[in-house]
């Protein structure tokens, strides 16, 4: 039962993430597509905003079928955990906890999601498990971790300065 609970969890999780990634790179059901997408990368600051957003709508649909098959296992959930901080930090942390405000409850539970797959492995239904993959542990899920963190680090600290019209109308 382990196996079908653990393939349970990688299913929603997985294609919930991996239809995100579908949306900003295809502009499927509503999605801004890349030219929508890069706009938006833009508008958030982010430099350069075209490769920004290629590497992130790639981690979300790549590291959401990754993650789907149980493959290459903690890579998926190290990419969709990047993507997940890196939404929070930019745009949901400061509306709040709730969804409904836009805030990040929903990134939070998807991360729950992969982390909890990253520490116990994809189980007995992934590709990983077929073909024997078995990454070395801890070190692998160590490693994945400091990537992960450089990589937000990366995307906030590359960000372009606030303008400072803008700067002075928040702080007043």
């Amino acid at each position: 039962m382990a196996a079908i609970g653990l393939l349970v969890l990688r299913l929603v999780v997985g294609l919930i993430v991996a239809a995100h990634g579908a949306q900003k790179l295809f502009g499927w059901w509503g999605g801004p597509g890349m030219t929508g997408w890069t706009g938006a990368m833009t508008h958030m600051r982010m430099r350069p905003a075209a490769a920004w957003a290629w590497m992130s709508a790639l981690a979300e649909l790549v590291g959401g079928l990754l993650f789907v098959l149980g493959f290459l296992s903690p890579l998926g959930s190290m990419a969709i955990a990047g993507s997940m901080l890196v939404a929070i930090a930019l745009v949901h942390l400061p509306k709040g906890f709730w969804v409904g405000k836009g805030g990040y409850e929903f990134n939070v539970s998807l991360i729950a999601g992969v982390v909890a797959i990253a520490l116990t492995g994809p189980g007995a239904l992934s590709l990983d498990a077929l073909f024997g993959i078995r990454p070395p542990e801890p070190v692998t899920v160590i490693v994945a971790a400091v990537l992960v963190v450089a990589g937000v680090a990366a995307a906030l600290v590359g960000r372009s300065p606030r303008p400072a019209e803008a700067s002075r109308t928040q702080a007043a």
